[in-house]
């Protein structure tokens, strides 16, 4: 049905007359009123204000105000198309505007853009390479579970610094926890919040908004204001008591008939120190076990080599053994599958729970109890960082192909102390490392 247009006879439209405006009508303001500022209804109940005008190019415009109701009134409204006709006269168009910011990306739309050029490995990481498989899929999780519940739906460009302090305080309280279902019948996902996994995702936010400032999807970084605590560096370490409970933990894994490999692989990580990605990932043509070195072309911080103490080359050689030592296949395969052993973390919470260990004791705290001892052993930050990978500590690795003498003593005096004190016995006496320089100048 066509609508009929009409002005009111008193001048100014009141609110008797939105409630008599029939159904398909609009009405202006009449002589006195405000030109071009009027109200329309449709065929329901529901009124609109709105305001006409032409631009500076002469092109008629009209820009919608709000429907009738709290905080619009006539006189609300009227006001409101006053300040726009005002931006009108300084060469704006509300109209364009208004159209302008309803088809802006929301949150959700820069999320998915960012995801899809980091999976092109179009976003080159501060070390210059993409971010990997691994990050990657942290990052979707925690886009999935925080911030398109609570900041999806917003326009990326009207999320401001005091928006995303509120975010960062909801995820802290645990506004984002729930269970979900996954896609395996039995299998679901316990979805926590936390100030550590609020200032994570915060760090996260700042990237995706750095992102959408480059291309244009906002004008600024909101994150960039946000103060966040420290990032809850863990500081977690194994105490004597805890290595032997995790001696025990391993015991009853095997004889409970848990997957080998992933009893083998834990085993690993407690005596090496490297990243759980890195052994369950690791394949046997990574692996030199004559000269006992491991080179990890694709770690955290690039290119690595490390070096592999007796104590650890007793274990591969078991795992060689058992898997057929295929130079593609892995050295800890999974119970099911081609890929990784996905499953290794709760495969880590079991051993932790049959060792009677605090359930705390993660991967990470057995690579962080690696470098304690070794710090223990008054080894330097140096030695310590090129054993287990930290970032700036393998450059060299492009240049050798194997582990010096030191290194190596190095790994067997930390990996040989380890063991001491999960109550193994040690495979091989133990060279110091004063012994160990001696013997290369020497020779």
């Amino acid at each position: 049905m066509t609508e009929t247009a009409m002005a009111t006879a008193a001048g100014k439209i009141g609110l008797r007359d939105v409630r008599v405006l029939p159904a398909d009508h609009e009405l202006f303001d009449g002589p006195g009123g405000l030109p071009g500022f009027g109200i329309r209804r449709r065929s329901g109940a529901g009124s609109s204000y709105f305001v006409m005008f032409r631009t500076r190019e002469g092109r008629l415009r009209r820009a919608t105000i709000g429907t009738h109701g709290a905080p619009w009134t006539p006189e609300t409204a009227r006001a409101r198309a006053k300040e726009m006709l005002a931006e009108v006269v300084q060469g704006g168009d509300p109209a364009a505007a208004k159209r302008e910011f309803r088809e802006a990306p929301t949150v959700a739309e820069m999320c998915e853009r960012y995801m899809a050029v980091a999976h092109a490995g179009k976003l080159p990481t501060r070390r210059g390479g993409s971010k990997k498989a691994s990050t990657l899929a942290t990052d979707q999780s925690r886009i999935d579970s925080h911030v398109l519940p609570l900041l999806g739906n917003r326009k990326a460009r009207s999320v401001t610094t005091a928006d995303l302090e509120a975010f960062m305080q909801d995820v802290a309280d645990g506004k984002t926890h729930r269970r979900e279902k996954l896609n395996n019948p039995h299998a679901v996902r316990n979805v926590r919040g936390g100030m550590g996994t609020a200032s994570r995702t915060i760090g996260l936010l700042g990237a995706i908004f750095a992102y959408g400032l480059k291309v244009g999807i906002c004008s600024d970084n909101p994150a960039r204001g946000v103060l966040r605590p420290a990032d809850g560096k863990r500081e977690r370490r194994l105490s004597d008591d805890e290595f032997a409970l995790l001696h025990d933990g391993l015991a009853k894994a095997t004889e409970a008939g848990m997957w080998p490999h992933a009893v083998a692989a834990a085993r690993f990580l407690a005596l090496t120190g490297w990243r759980s990605g890195e052994a369950i990932g690791l394949r046997w043509d990574d692996v030199d076990l004559p000269r006992r070195t491991a080179r990890l072309g694709d770690t955290k911080t690039g290119a690595s080599m490390r070096p592999l103490s007796r104590e650890a080359c007793v274990g591969l050689t078991e795992q060689k053994a058992a898997t057929g030592g295929d130079a593609a296949g892995l050295v800890f395969p999974p119970s099911r599958g081609e890929t990784v052993m996905t499953g290794f973390k709760k495969f880590m919470g079991r051993i932790v729970k049959l060792g009677g260990l605090p359930p705390d004791i993660t991967a990470h705290v057995l690579r962080h109890s690696f470098a304690s001892v070794a710090a223990d052993l008054e080894m330097t930050e140096i030695t310590i960082g090129a054993m287990i990978g930290h970032k700036g500590r393998s450059v060299t690795s492009r240049y050798v192909h194997s582990a010096d003498a030191v290194l190596l003593a190095a790994a067997d005096r930390v990996a040989g102390e380890i063991a001491r004190r999960m109550r193994e016995a040690s495979v091989a006496p133990v060279m110091d490392l004063a012994i160990a320089r001696l013997a290369r100048a020497v020779g």
